[in-house]
């Protein structure tokens, strides 16, 4: 029986990871790490399996005196406004959180690192392969997330080639759906939030920029399958999303055409925003045989509307909207 480690586990990814990690049967522990920075504990207080422990730290600090045999690295902000303004925590939680887990890992363990497509930077390839080296500004605003994603990386490949430590790395493109925070930068939960509270949808620069939405549910298909599930010996990296590439502005579109009377506005762009995003997939088709992102962002819009309208109390503050989305499927009838 395996104990298993996951820091950043109360996260958005992380905690549907570890949703799908506790069907397992070969699991006698699964200890989740999370100093709730960007963490919610609510994301995990469905769960009612005696072998999930949650300690609430730094990762970077974490004191165990246990060994074990998996460990999953998510510890880390995703959004700008929260890593730009906490650039030192932010490398500290990637790089130092690496090294800490490597410290409590068992000699023979995997290190499974989820690392992010924001390591090609603003990309001069599309798609990008996982061989690209990107277009990263190392001194730029954005750079102690994209950097502190790279410098893990780096450090995890040469102790996988000096010291032969086994490590599985991904990078998920632009992850949306149920448990992402409302305020957390995130394209898809900002403008639903933003349209359910009649608030105005904000789209920086012109919204031409674009990028690949992958649904939650197929990228933690993708990641069980390739972390545990079919035994691949493969190190990485390896690119896990859609590979329909959107422009921002549509994807606007779209979820002000659900909410009716909702309104898009127009912001100066961030800096060094990337222009667009889309992955390779043709070495994910080879080790992943037959998996995809099978859910179209449409549907998953939908979804993940459904599923913060279902957060909101909406139908104290608008009752012809709440009428409305639970005519349209999106919110539960029993909704009240």
């Amino acid at each position: 029986m395996k104990k298993i480690i996951v820091a950043g586990g109360a996260g958005f990814i992380g905690s549907h990871l570890v949703d799908r990690l506790l069907t397992r049967q070969d699991i006698e522990t699964l200890v989740v790490v999370d100093n709730l920075w960007t963490g919610e504990i609510s994301n995990l207080a469905h769960i009612r399996d005696q072998r999930l422990k949650i300690e609430i730290h730094d990762i970077e600090t974490f004191q165990t005196d246990v060994k074990f045999d998996e460990v999953y690295h998510l510890a880390s902000p995703a959004a700008p406004q929260i890593y730009s303004s906490e650039p030192v925590r932010t490398i500290a939680a990637n790089v130092l959180g690496a090294m800490r887990l490597r410290e409590i890992m068992k000699d023979g363990g995997t290190f499974c690192y989820v690392s992010t497509s924001e390591v090609y930077g603003d990309p001069l390839v599309s798609p990008q392969p996982e061989d690209y080296r990107g277009s990263v500004d190392c001194t730029g605003p954005r750079s102690s997330y994209d950097e502190g994603k790279r410098c893990t990386e780096a450090f995890l490949f040469e102790c996988h080639r000096v010291y032969g430590m086994k490590i599985k790395v991904i990078r998920p493109f632009n992850v949306y759906g149920p448990r992402t925070k409302p305020d957390d930068g995130r394209a898809v939960s900002n403008f639903v939030t933003q349209a359910l509270t009649g608030k105005p949808i904000t789209v920086y620069g012109s919204g031409n920029q674009s990028r690949s939405w992958g649904y939650i549910s197929d990228i933690i298909e993708g990641m069980k399958r390739y972390f545990w599930r079919d035994g691949i010996d493969f190190c990485g990296p390896l690119n896990i999303g859609n590979n329909r590439e959107i422009p921002v502005l549509k994807v606007a579109e779209y979820v002000a055409a659900l909410v009716p009377g909702s309104e898009i506005i127009f912001l100066p762009p961030p800096p060094q925003d990337p222009t667009n995003r889309c992955p390779d997939l043709t070495l994910g088709q080879r080790i992943l045989p037959g998996w995809t992102c099978g859910i179209p962002y449409e549907e998953g819009i939908k979804l993940t509307m459904k599923w913060f309208a279902e957060s909101i109390d909406i139908q104290n503050s608008n009752e012809a909207l709440f009428t409305h989305l639970r005519e349209n499927g999106l919110l539960a009838q029993s909704a009240v």
